[in-house]
Parts: C-alpha cells; structure tokens; sequence
C-alpha cells in the first residue's frame, strides 16, 4: 500500500471517531427522560413565560426534525459554535477560547517536565538495571503512579501554601492585585507551580516505565552487541544506538498524554481552582449546564484525536522502518 493510501485511509479512521463521539455527544442529552428545555435552562425553565419557552426552544432547534438538528449541530461543531448557555449567560464557544490556553499552558508545562524527568531516569534505571539505583527507583515511580490526584494536590497546598506559605494555592492571578508586564508573568507562575508539580508527578512514571522497559528491550538486541564488539564507546553506544531507538515507544506515550491531560486535568485544575477546560468541565457538571458539558466534552475528544494524528505522522520521523 503506498504512503499516500496509508494516510487517506487513516484520515478515513479518524473522520469516522469523530462522526462517532459526535453522534454520541448529540443523542445523550436527547435520550435523557425529563423536558428538554431543563436540560438548557435548567430550574429556570419553570420562572419562563411560554413565549421565553418558545423562543428558547426555537434558538435550540428542537422543534425541527431530528436529522435536520443534527446537520446543524455538525455545522456548529465545524464552525466551532457550541450554542450558547442560558445558566452563565454567554456564548459556550468564548468561555471555551477564555479557558483553554491555561488548560494548555498547564498540560504542555506538565508534560514537557514529565517526559524530560521521565525519560532521564527510565534511561539510568535501565543503564544500571537490576541494581539498587534501578530497584529503588523503580518502586518509587510505582509508588508516586499509585497516589491520588485530588490526594496529592491537597497535600501539597496543606504543606507548601498554607503551612509553609510559599506558593499560592488557587486560582492562576492574585485577585484585587492589577499587574502587567514582568509582575503579571511572576505572578502566573507562581501560580501555576503546584498545579504543574501536581500533574508531573503523576503522568512521570508512564513515561518512566516506557523508557526503561523500552531501553532493555533495546540494550538485548543483536545491533547493540554489534556495536559493542566494533569498539564504540560505552557513550556512544547509549545515546547514537538504545536512546535513539528507544525512545520511538516513548514519543507515543508523549503525543497520547497530550490528548488525555485534557481530561485528566479535571481533578486538578478542581482541587486548585484552575481557569482551565477541566475546571470548566467541572462547574458545568456540577451545575447541570449541559449545553457546557457537551462542548468541554467535545473539546477532550478533539483533543484525544489530535494527539493521535500528531503520532502517525511523526512516528514514520522518528522511525523509517514504519514508513
């Protein structure tokens, strides 16, 4: 099959994920029992006149056919329009542009930590395996993979904001404080340390794991044995021969967290009271705003695929044997 088959029938794959979860995300609230217009409007809906209730029903489409809605909500969705919140009073759409470049700012900070820590120790532990380095670091990784995201990020705010005062513990600006400038920049990374310390420490040891296991597999090969017996340099042979192949196995892992921070930022941009798609994600669950909760949600899904496709196409860079 050639290249340019591979990726149309990939694009095929992908297109068709994304009719899915849409499809998905269109007909949950639609086959919910209960009326409608609450899930819109929510208590609200019983204060309205019958000509509020028919004006929001008709800016919703829901006395239109079926099929016509959802042609319209794919429209929407393509245009990047997610109707509009009768609870918070604004268009979905510019709540969703106002809190995701934090969300963004949080994960590619979060995950850019994750995969430099991550990559360095999986590729010491598996240089000195089955040594104490290795054993002790590797029950460590296991240990911080079985921590609680809320647990961990409620202790550190307990430790480091209210018992040592350090760091602040919520938000991502100091309120009633106007800065710019070099103040406003100090005053977003203070904020936004623990709740990249939080997230590290919890994605670092997937990547810790697939370094090492990755980097064993590799340093078992027969080139690597060749290597060695042409006289090249221990040095040589760990970072021009094993990194380089294994890290391959670790630019997935990397490209899939990308997506799934979006989701797995939930918990902690709760716990710190972050501006992001998690926290939004939250408040609209909590709230029952569903119109909301269906956009948050599409944004994780779009987010999820483009990590994917962001895999397929840089795996054949990294190796040419999949090309």
């Amino acid at each position: 099959m050639s290249a340019r088959a591979s990726l149309g029938n990939r694009a095929l794959q992908y297109i068709g994920v994304f009719l899915v979860a849409v499809t998905i995300n269109f007909m949950l609230p639609r086959l919910m029992p209960g009326n409608p217009l609450a899930l819109l409007a929510g208590v609200d809906v019983g204060m309205m006149t019958p000509a509020e209730r028919a004006q929001v029903v008709k800016e919703a489409g829901l006395d239109r056919p079926l099929w016509e809605q959802y042609a319209t909500y794919l429209k929407n969705v393509a245009r990047f329009d997610f109707g509009y919140s009768y609870r918070q009073k604004r268009l979905i759409s510019d709540m969703i542009l106002e809190r995701l470049p934090w969300t963004l700012l949080l994960a590619g900070i979060a995950l850019l930590f994750s995969a430099v820590i991550g990559v360095t120790l999986g590729g010491i532990s598996a240089w000195n395996r089955a040594k104490a380095m290795d054993v002790g670091m590797l029950w460590t990784m296991i240990g911080l993979e079985s921590l609680p995201t809320f647990w961990l990020g409620m202790l550190l705010i307990s430790v480091v904001s209210v018992r040592l005062g350090w760091l602040p513990s919520f938000g991502i600006r100091t309120p009633g404080i106007p800065l710019t400038g070099w103040p406003w920049v100090v005053d977003v990374a203070r904020h936004l340390v623990l709740p990249v310390v939080t997230l590290t420490i919890i994605s670092m040891p997937g990547i810790y794991v697939t370094m090492r296991y990755s980097m064993l597999g590799v340093l078992g090969s027969d080139f690597i044995r060749t290597a060695r017996a042409k006289g090249l340099t221990e040095r040589t042979v760990l970072f021009r021969h094993v990194v380089r192949n294994a890290i391959v196995p670790v630019a997935t892992v990397l490209a899939l967290r990308m997506g799934f921070a979006f989701g797995g930022a939930v918990v902690t941009e709760t716990v710190f009271s972050f501006p992001g798609i998690g926290r939004l994600t939250f408040e609209a669950v909590s709230g029952r705003d569903y119109p909301v909760m269906m956009a948050c949600f599409m944004v994780i899904t779009i987010a999820v695929l483009v990590s994917n496709l962001a895999v397929d196409l840089i795996y054949p860079l990294l190796d040419p044997r999949t090309r």
